[in-house]
């Protein structure tokens, strides 16, 4: 047998990384430098010069979400990740359907930053040499997806390895540049824009912030990215935990300080004015500020678009071949090189779904909608899985046989997450159904993306009773995708294994 040739059952390579590599997947699966140049600040529209405190809400919301799945991740070290802990702290037919939408995440974030690579280096390019046409960016975005899933086919230390690498340098150029915005502000900083005073009239108050914060959110997603790597990592159930609730912890840190940076260096009440591109942008102020400093901004911007889908491929790739190694998705997927035992057929599918999706949607409107289209998406899906994980939290722990929940981990702090997260749920949504005054619905075509993912949760939703009626133990088998065995909650006790 060829070095090439591959088969069905070798598996994943067993500690393969440690904390470094796993604690950077989950950072930049969350595109620290892509996430303040674009995807907070397309929520200025809604917060104006309160963003800030958008982002403060966002990442006390994903904090409380990372501590529940953090707590899962110590008893369940599973390529499952978020779909296993909902089987086994709920049922396992939500535990389908929440890898099924974390499956379609992954799918998402590499067109969400590849659409964001296009259209920022279009536009860079063309600010340079006019001659070169402004909206020629899909060809970006097609070698921007051709390097990441090079990448993930040279294996998890590769792609773990870029990803520590990339990570580093774009966390540390945007750090420089706040450092000198809020310089540069002098008497202008104030504490002010934590409150609802800068937000602009047509979103004033609290509405405004909770509309930012959903875009904010965006920004968070994928701080559960080291979760699918369990498998791959060693000590699992201590690193994955350390790496979750770590990642929010310093990207939230840095996210509220860079945000508050370019708040007060660019005006607090102008700041909806504020762009994720051109002169009103952190290039723009950086070229305006600083001169040449802005080329470390663009190459941070590119560097995290290269990062977060290199880590979107991951996460598909890993939940996907988590799926078909049981049959709950066809076992085509679970097929893995026995020379990098990377999961091969997921990882070229993901790369073959980015390119469609960047393309459809970049070129039936423009790569900065399509670029908000797919953000709110993710956002929709995204918070409905990290409440669906806090309601994981407390039926897990609730059922154990063995002991050991504790009322103020296990129930209050999962609450509290589903809690904190459901204004911009319903948001990101367009339903109001309390007629709550403070939740502002997105307007088209931002909002449509409410369709996309409805009709991909149908299709899981049908999938799924295909499966029963074919063979309901490939759904059972969800609860159990992990690495070694441990008591079982009653309510997943006779799963077959």
């Amino acid at each position: 047998m060829t070095a090439a040739a591959t088969r069905t059952d070798t598996g994943l390579r067993n500690n393969a990384i440690g904390l470094r590599e796993v604690l950077f997947q989950s950072i930049t699966d969350m595109a620290p430098a892509a996430a303040v140049a674009a995807s907070i600040p397309t929520g200025v529209a809604f917060a104006g010069g309160a963003l800030p405190l958008s982002v403060l809400i966002a990442m006390v919301a994903c904090l409380l979400t990372a501590f529940s799945i953090g707590e899962l991740a110590r008893h369940i070290p599973s390529a499952g990740s978020l779909g296993t802990y909902a089987a086994q702290g709920l049922h396992p037919s939500l535990g389908f359907l929440v890898a099924w939408a974390y499956l379609g995440i992954g799918l998402l974030i590499p067109p969400l930053v590849l659409l964001q690579l296009g259209f920022t280096t279009a536009a860079t390019i063309n600010g340079e040499w006019s001659s070169y046409p402004a909206d020629l960016w899909w060809p970006w975005t097609i070698a921007g997806a051709a390097v990441v899933v090079l990448a993930g086919l040279f294996g998890v230390r590769a792609s773990a390895l870029l990803g520590t690498i990339l990570g580093v340098f774009e966390i540390l150029v945007f750090l420089v540049l706040a450092i000198l915005f809020v310089k540069h502000a002098g008497s202008a900083n104030t504490l002010e824009v934590f409150t609802t005073k800068y937000t602009p009239d047509a979103h004033h108050g609290l509405s405004g912030v909770i509309g930012g914060s959903v875009f904010a959110i965006l920004a968070f997603g994928g701080f559960e990215g080291a979760a699918p790597l369990a498998e791959e990592a060693r000590n699992p159930r201590q690193t994955i935990r350390r790496a979750v609730i770590g990642a929010v912890l310093v990207v939230g840190a840095f996210y509220v300080f860079t945000t508050y940076a370019a708040d007060v260096a660019f005006g607090p009440a102008k700041f909806s004015g504020f762009q994720t591109s051109g002169t009103d942008s952190w290039q723009g102020l950086a070229r305006t500020l600083y001169g040449f400093f802005w080329w470390f901004v663009f190459a941070a911007i590119v560097n995290s678009t290269i990062a977060n889908s290199n880590a979107g491929v991951n996460v598909a790739s890993r939940t996907s071949y988590a799926m078909g190694r049981i049959g709950a998705f066809p076992r085509l997927f679970a097929r893995v090189s026995m020379r990098h035992r990377s999961p091969y057929v997921s990882i070229i599918l993901t790369g073959a779904v980015t390119i469609a999706v960047s393309l459809s949607l970049g070129l039936k409107y423009d790569p900065t909608t399509g670029f908000a289209i797919v953000g709110t998406a993710l956002v929709i899906m995204l918070v409905s899985i990290y409440m669906m994980s806090n309601a994981a939290c407390i039926g897990y722990f609730a059922r154990r046989t063995s002991g050991g929940f504790n009322p103020v981990t296990h129930l209050l702090v999962p609450i509290a997450g589903i809690a904190v997260f459901f204004p911009a749920w319903l948001s990101a949504v367009g339903w109001n159904p309390f007629g709550w005054s403070f939740i502002a619905a997105l307007t088209a075509p931002i909002s449509y993306a409410i369709r996309g993912v409805v009709v991909w949760v149908i299709i899981g939703v049908l999938y799924l009773l295909v499966l029963y009626v074919v063979d309901s133990r490939r759904v059972a088998e969800v609860a159990r995708i992990h690495l070694d065995e441990e008591p079982v909650p009653e309510a997943t006790a006779g799963v077959t294994r």
